[in-house]
């Protein structure tokens, strides 16, 4: 299953998946971008072998409402986040199997020690303050 391209007319999907203890995989990019456009099917063939997450790809210039003054330094930058909690956010290579090992590590973590990373440093704080998708969506209605 490929990754779900966000837009208007998705939002509330995205919206229910951060509502359960699924994991989202956000990946921010721009259309303009040749590393995205090259990289979006590794992301997409990243999405079919983890269909119990969902995965999304947020343009940040279409979707400049949701994502606002987030902090977009580089592409790609993924955004891994489970509930409420944010367990990753930064710039990436551009490399699915990278990626992969990512996930799959933050899946494997307990709730308990991804609560505790969460707030292990000012920038995993900052990243709860300022790139938690539940929250930049509501902000965007």
């Amino acid at each position: 299953m490929p990754s779900l391209l966000l837009d208007l007319d998705n939002r509330d999907q995205l919206a229910a998946a951060l509502d359960g203890e699924g994991w989202v995989v956000a990946c921010l990019c721009a259309a303009w971008c040749g590393t995205c456009s090259s990289y979006r099917a590794g992301f997409d063939s990243l999405a079919a072998r983890h269909p119990d997450k969902t995965f999304v790809w947020i343009d940040i210039e279409d979707q400049a409402d949701v994502v606002g003054d987030l902090d977009v330094e580089n592409f790609p930058t993924l955004l891994l986040q489970r509930g409420d909690r944010v367990a990753f956010f930064g710039t990436m290579l551009p490399d699915p199997l990278l990626a992969d090992r990512l996930v799959q590590a933050q899946a494997a973590l307990a709730e308990e020690e991804l609560a505790r990373l969460a707030a292990s440093s000012e920038e995993r704080r900052g990243w709860q303050r300022d790139a938690n998708l539940r929250t930049l969506l509501k902000n965007a209605d």
